[in-house]
């Protein structure tokens, strides 16, 4: 069976068990703030377990796209050295939500590996949990009695709290598990070692490849359990790893999931695959990452600096560190892998071949972006190499490497790869050490304490902010939340008109008002479908009645300009064509902010087309045209807009302002007019093909127009209320390019000068031209000097020249090649010694160096010095 057949048969069987058969949620996630990926399939349906959502239906089966490089799922360093490790991983699972339990879900497991793969029996175990006194928990007997009935005692194991117990985090959700595990070892290996002494002892060839999870309880904060309201069945497949073990391979990068994009990295870099570690390791690197990336990218997340796109540049960095190093791969590489992925996987993801331009653009950017960053890292460490060099020592202290890493996103293992090749080694433990300060200052920074919610009512939510900004309400639950020293209080209401902060938009700010106090509402974020109510404190009878007011100038400001990016994205596609995407928006009463897809800058002339689309439909005031509760597919065959990325229940909202038709959950304004005006401020890249244009809208635009025209009407105050500004503007910038150029004349003559002065007072010391001297000379002035000095003493010169600019001094020093060559002299290492003199530091190439300082009393001193040392 191919991997695609095989993907296709878990679907089709346990839709024959009565499963709905639902598409994979995004691997990028956008509106949870506790996860910034998928990390295991039963993320989508959190809320469903923590009893927020309609369960319906209540039994589901899928393949979810997940990825795990972060916190408690940390596998990234292990992908590539071994054969069952991944970022990137699909996940067959199937669920009950207080439907069908612990017997049904080992019987169908075992039907399914069994009965429709065809496993033998003879090579399958299966694991339970052993109970554990600290949380009062005893065996599992019920699922054990549930495996005697089809497996024999002997491949029964029991498992300890840390293997089949299985919990969503510090509190939430969790109960024992039962793993089923493969033993694909050959016959004589089996003979002498039987499986079970292997399983959960990491053999890579007696591997898990199912965890059912039977949910029956949720962990407070205090550490004990409760029952949960119903038994959740969560079971997950890793299946890369069952691809493997149907396709009789020891490896999963053997099956057909990865030997395409292997065999396509044999192609382009001419090496083969099996000959040699190293370059199997890289092959394996590549292979897998390639499929992260493309589909985080394809799911919305690009590369950045922070959080999830920091997650994927360091992916994707670490990829081509490996095509760099053993596979000798000096330009972009990556991208060109692209097609095959797509054509691989394309069939299974629509979103692959939707995307594929997108994606091949922002790697290649990115590739590039590293390769320079690889070079100037490079060029770094061979100073520090000199430095080692001439103070005749061999061990790079681990600070510095740590800088490489931490500043230039310089990997230390190709630090020491370099070193190593020049005979040098590096402080490991100062490196780790510097590792583990900033890690820890990253965990106190990220530290949230959560109690448990303390149940005032019970009860679901009910969201009413579309239709009314003021509600009587109650408060359900609420708990007190620690970060960074601070506290505050999260409340969940009953009813509630407070949008919380999703799909771009912020949050709603307001009050909630009993009879006897009013409390402010800071904020409202969003988590597990529900909105959440930050206060900075609880207030004096928490199950009071109260009413729920929302700041409405606040909030129609903001509505207006979410309004106005629907308008927006209509406008750019009407303007620059149908490829243009959404790819990420944020909205606040002040601010708008619209990413979207395009491979060019988009002209002046372009971004005045949209203005004025975007105003038309802003005068001609359409009223909103809103659909609530309907089917995705009449939605769409209406025309709603849905985003890549973006994960859609069956029934979605569609939100219409005459031709612009978008679903959308978020707030938005009665009529276009309430808009009042639309001007771009800002058009600028984000990423390769991506776009980013801030706009103003309503009051924002008229404080914008206000300060715009008191600054023309402060340049026409400056020029006399000329009625031709911008001639006299003209005119004036004319005689300023002139002037401009007139000065360069001058100072060239002057350096001209300056230049024959030194050379006739150049002295001859042990066969060496010494030119030196200190002058009142800005920095540009200075170093073309010493190059012109050059032009004339091009062997056996030592050049330093002294300046003063501004009250700081500098030092520029320049060698002629035979010097350097021939007698290892460093320009680099002679200033950074006299740069001392003046209080400063510096450096630079071999031939020519230069270095500030702080003290222009020591340059003489400073100067005399760099002499001394090139002659001693």
């Amino acid at each position: 069976m191919t991997a695609n057949e095989i993907r296709d048969s878990f679907k089709q069987f346990f839709e024959s068990k009565g499963h709905t058969i639902v598409p994979s949620a995004p691997m990028v996630v956008k509106d949870d703030p506790t996860l910034m990926f998928t990390n295991a399939g039963m993320n989508q349906w959190k809320d469903i377990i923590l009893g927020t959502r309609n369960p319906e239906p209540r039994r589901r089966a899928d393949s979810q796209k997940c990825l795990r490089v972060s916190g408690k799922h940390n596998d990234l360093e292990e992908v590539g050295h071994d054969t069952y490790h991944h970022t990137m991983f699909e996940m067959l699972g199937n669920w009950s939500f207080g439907d069908y339990f612990k017997e049904e879900a080992i019987a169908w497991a075992w039907e399914y590996l069994v009965d429709v793969l065809k496993l033998n029996p003879a090579d399958l175990y299966v694991t339970v949990f052993e109970g554990s006194k600290e949380d009062g928990l005893d065996r599992d007997d019920e699922a054990a009695s549930y495996w005697a009935k089809i497996v024999p005692a002997d491949h029964i194991i029991n498992g300890n709290k840390h293997d089949n117990f299985w919990e969503m985090g510090d509190t939430g959700p969790c109960g024992p598990c039962s793993e089923i595990h493969l033993d694909s070892r050959s016959a004589e290996e089996k003979a002498k070692v039987p499986g079970r002494e292997l399983v959960n002892k990491d053999d890579p060839q007696v591997i898990e490849i199912w965890n059912l999870v039977f949910m029956q309880f949720n962990r407070k904060a205090d550490g004990s359990l409760e029952k949960l309201s119903m038994n959740v069945i969560d079971t997950g497949m890793g299946f890369e790893r069952l691809v493997r073990s149907i396709q009789g391979k020891t490896s999963n990068y053997d099956t057909d999931i990865f030997q395409p994009i292997i065999h396509e990295i044999e192609r382009l870099s001419g090496m083969k695959y099996g000959k040699k570690e190293d370059t199997d390791i890289a092959m394996r690197v590549i292979a897998d990452h390639l499929r992260a990336v493309s589909f985080s990218i394809a799911d919305g997340q690009l590369p950045g600096n922070a959080k999830a796109g920091y997650v994927i540049r360091r992916i994707l960095r670490r990829a081509v560190r490996y095509a760099y190093t053993f596979l000798n791969q000096k330009e972009a590489f990556i991208y060109k892998l692209i097609p095959i992925l797509v054509a691989e996987m394309g069939p299974s993801y629509p979103e692959l071949p939707a995307q594929q331009q997108l994606i091949s653009h922002v790697m290649k950017e990115e590739e590039d972006a590293f390769l320079r960053t690889l070079d100037k890292g490079i060029s770094l460490l061979n100073g520090d190499m000199d430095e080692l060099r001439a103070h005749d020592e061999t061990v790079l202290d681990g600070r510095q490497a740590f800088r490489l890493f931490d500043t230039y996103g310089f990997p230390l293992d190709l630090t020491q790869l370099i070193l190593r090749e020049n005979g040098y080694t590096v402080d490991e433990k100062q490196f780790d050490e510097e590792m583990q300060k900033q890690k820890a200052r990253a965990r106190n920074a990220a530290v949230v304490e959560n109690s448990d919610w303390v149940e005032l009512r019970e009860g679901e939510q009910q969201f009413v902010g579309y239709d009314y900004t003021e509600y009587e309400c109650h408060i359900l639950r609420y708990r007190k939340v620690t970060q960074k020293k601070n506290t505050y209080y999260e409340l969940v209401l009953d009813n509630t008109p407070f949008y919380g902060e999703m799909g771009g938009q912020v949050g709603d700010r307001g009050v909630i008002v009993s009879e006897n106090e009013t409390v402010e509402i800071i904020d409202t974020k969003r988590e597990n479908n529900q909105s959440i109510h930050i206060v900075k404190a609880l207030p004096k009878d928490p199950e009071a009645d109260f009413m729920a007011c929302v700041d409405t100038d606040l909030r129609d400001a903001c509505a207006a300009n979410h309004t106005a990016t629907h308008l927006l994205d209509y406008a750019l596609k009407q303007v620059l064509g149908d490829h243009v995407e959404q790819k990420g928006s944020f909205v606040s009463p002040n601010t708008l902010r619209f990413d979207f897809s395009h491979f060019q800058k988009v002209t002046a002339e372009e971004l005045r087309q949209v203005e004025r689309m975007v105003n038309d439909l802003i005068r001609q005031d359409i009223a909103r045209d809103e659909h609530r509760h309907m089917p995705i597919d009449e939605a769409r065959q209406m025309g709603a807009i849905a985003l890549f990325g973006e994960k859609y229940g069956d029934k979605v909202r569609v939100v219409r302002f005459g031709p612009s038709c978008e679903l959308c959950g978020g707030i938005h304004a009665q009529s276009t007019g309430r808009i009042g005006f639309f001007k771009i401020v800002s058009e600028s890249s984000v990423a390769a093909g991506i776009r980013r244009v801030e706009a103003k809208t309503g009051k924002q635009f008229e404080e914008l127009f206000y300060t715009m025209e008191d600054m023309l009407n402060h340049i026409r105050d400056m020029f006399n209320n000329a009625k031709d500004l911008r001639g006299v503007l003209e005119k004036y910038v004319n005689e300023h390019e002139t002037m401009k150029k007139q000065i360069e004349g001058f100072r060239a003559q002057t350096t001209e000068r300056i230049k024959e002065r030194l050379i006739e007072r150049a002295q001859v010391i042990n066969g060496i031209h010494v030119v030196k001297s200190v002058l009142p000379l800005d920095p540009a002035t200075a170093k073309d000097l010493v190059f012109k000095v050059r032009q004339n003493f091009p062997e056996m010169l030592v050049c330093v020249l002294g300046t003063v600019h501004e009250g700081k001094p500098m030092l520029n020093v320049m060698l002629s090649e035979d010097l350097v060559k021939e007698y290892n002299l460093n320009a680099g290492q002679l200033v950074r010694e006299a740069a001392k003199l003046i209080q400063g530091g510096g450096g630079g190439q071999p031939h020519f160096a230069s270095a500030g300082g702080k003290d222009p009393d020591g340059l003489s001193t400073a100067v005399d010095k760099v002499v001394e040392l090139a002659l001693k």
